[in-house]
């Protein structure tokens, strides 16, 4: 089983964010760091593999952005992951907004000669919020997806996930088949 974690360079949480001097946008000359539900998708997906070492082969992160954004790589891969592709864009191109890093990230799937069983990824990125590129990357593929993950347990067979989530009324528990989006939520990792 070969498992893809898309990861996010953001501005650190810890950083108190601030207009820059042309009074255009925030500043962005500061600490930057994995976005944290993207960190719980790699801390995830490393503990599969321990939890499962006979089934996941690979781990593969991807990242889209400035040439910075290898740090971010680095870090995946120093928590566990085995290999990182960076989809570099320029410093001062806009970032890419998640209908797009949908796509970049559905042509990246569908090139991986090795294949993708399954992605594991943050639920959001804290700096925008949107909390939509997984169910993108899910409609895009074609495959079924399970969203905000507070706990994933590989199934014997190999051929589904099984999906808890915290919901208003308590855990809601669910099957997904493989190959599948999860993204995650914070209390994924506990």
């Amino acid at each position: 089983m070969r498992l893809l974690v898309p990861v996010k360079r953001c501005v650190d949480y810890t950083v108190k964010i601030r207009v820059n001097p042309s009074q255009t946008g925030i500043d962005t000359k500061v600490k930057h760091s994995m976005n944290p539900f993207d960190e719980i998708a790699v801390e995830e997906a490393v503990r599969l593999r321990e939890k499962h070492k006979d089934k996941i082969e690979n781990i593969k992160l991807v990242s889209i952005g400035p040439k910075a954004t290898s740090e971010t790589i680095r870090a995946g891969l120093a928590l566990g992951a085995d290999e990182g592709v960076h989809v570099e864009i320029g410093e001062e191109d806009p970032q890419a907004e998640p209908l797009g890093v949908a796509k970049a990230l559905a042509a990246i799937i569908k090139k991986d000669t090795a294949g993708v069983d399954l992605v594991i990824m943050g639920k959001q990125a804290i700096d925008g919020d949107n909390g939509m590129t997984g169910q993108m990357l899910a409609g895009l593929m074609g495959w079924g997806q399970a969203t905000f993950a507070s706990k994933v347990e590989l199934l014997d067979g190999d051929k589904e996930v099984k999906v808890t989530r915290e919901v208003d009324g308590g855990l809601e528990e669910m099957k997904v088949r493989l190959p599948a989006i999860i993204t995650t939520d914070l209390r994924c990792v506990t």
